[in-house]
């Protein structure tokens, strides 16, 4: 089991701690008890604030009771850091013992997440620096200012960068949950989670094109400069000699190098990014299946279904069905209904 502390704090969207914790302590559980198994938790989650006394949010005088303080955590997996407040200023002051607590344990190995405005604590840490992040499209233009080392990219839902995740906007503290979740047990146990409590799976972005990083955290920063550039081009063709070339190396080195860093190989890397794309696409919008497959850089529509289905279990027909937003399916309902 890994273990998660969410951070609580006075003022916050309460929301924003307390979906991390019933998705968390869902994951494996949930599913299992409703189809009456044995639960299986995946993880270990626990609350903390700064002193270990409870926290009020400011709506409906919610109180939140911790169990413990962070002082008392000194392992673990994953940190939520919600949303503490819009008056930024002030909260960075009164949390700033938080920031070398959230330096010590990124330096332990755990993943650090903030989610929304929660994000400005990474980037106050200095974590951030030189990485990718996201938050609020309303604070976005001033988190840009107060932190211009950090590249933010607002029109993501999420970002992950060497185990610092962020999440724009305060329903995405599920986005971001789930995420994790997906990343750390597998796909199958994503899903189980989010059929169990009624979500959508995780919104990865808010544009339909802009995707994430697909591997695991390293610091090869030239392989990272041919992850941004294939993230850039993913619908183009790209070949191994002339991704090599664009990394200034070898391809014999360069193929080692990007296995090394990612744990893949550079087309299984396009292949899923492909996918990622069409996913959005899918949800988002109602274009046909065709469409979709050319716009991700496959003319071969059959096998850019073969592909889709390989790699998250449905066709695309299926995963529109199930996890297209609102309007597309009462658009395909009312196409639907006129046969």
């Amino acid at each position: 089991m890994l273990d998660v502390t969410v951070i609580l704090m006075d003022d916050g969207y309460a929301s924003t701690a307390i979906m991390p914790v019933e998705v968390f302590h869902s994951a494996g559980a949930l599913w299992q008890a409703l189809k009456g198994h044995a639960p299986e938790p995946r993880f270990r989650v626990t609350t903390a604030t700064l002193d270990g006394k409870p926290v009020k949010s400011p709506y409906a005088g919610l109180s939140m009771t911790p169990q413990c303080a962070v002082a008392d955590i000194t392992h673990a997996d994953i940190v939520i850091v919600p949303t503490s407040g819009l008056a930024l200023d002030e909260k960075l002051a009164v949390n700033s013992a938080l920031l070398p607590w959230l330096r010590a344990r990124y330096e332990d190995g755990a993943y650090i997440a903030g989610v929304c405005m929660g994000a400005a604590y990474l980037a106050e840490a200095g974590l951030l620096d030189g990485r990718r992040g996201t938050t609020h499209w309303a604070v976005a233009p001033d988190f840009k200012r107060r932190w211009p080392d950090v590249d933010w990219q607002p029109d993501l839902f999420v970002t992950e960068d060497r185990r610092l995740l962020c999440s724009g906007g305060v329903t995405a503290a599920a986005d971001i949950s789930l995420y994790l979740v997906e990343k750390l047990c597998g796909h199958e146990i994503a899903v189980q989670t989010a059929k169990a409590l009624l979500l959508s799976m995780p919104r990865t972005h808010q544009s339909g094109y802009a995707v994430l990083p697909l591997s695991r955290a390293h610091d090869d920063d030239r392989v990272r400069t041919v992850e941004t550039y294939l993230q850039e081009s993913f619908h183009r063709a790209h070949t191994n000699a002339a991704l090599a070339d664009y990394a200034g190396m070898s391809e014999r080195t360069f193929l080692r190098r990007f296995k090394a860093a990612t744990g893949i190989v550079p087309a299984a890397y396009l292949r899923a990014m492909r996918v990622e794309a069409a996913k959005a696409m899918l949800e988002r919008g109602g274009d046909p299946i065709q469409c979709v497959s050319s716009a991700v850089g496959y003319d071969d529509v059959s096998f850019f279904r073969t592909l889709f289905k390989r790699q998250t279990g449905m066709t695309p027909v299926e995963y529109r069905t199930r996890f297209a937003s609102l309007n597309v399916r009462q658009a395909e309902m009312v196409d639907l209904s006129g046969i």
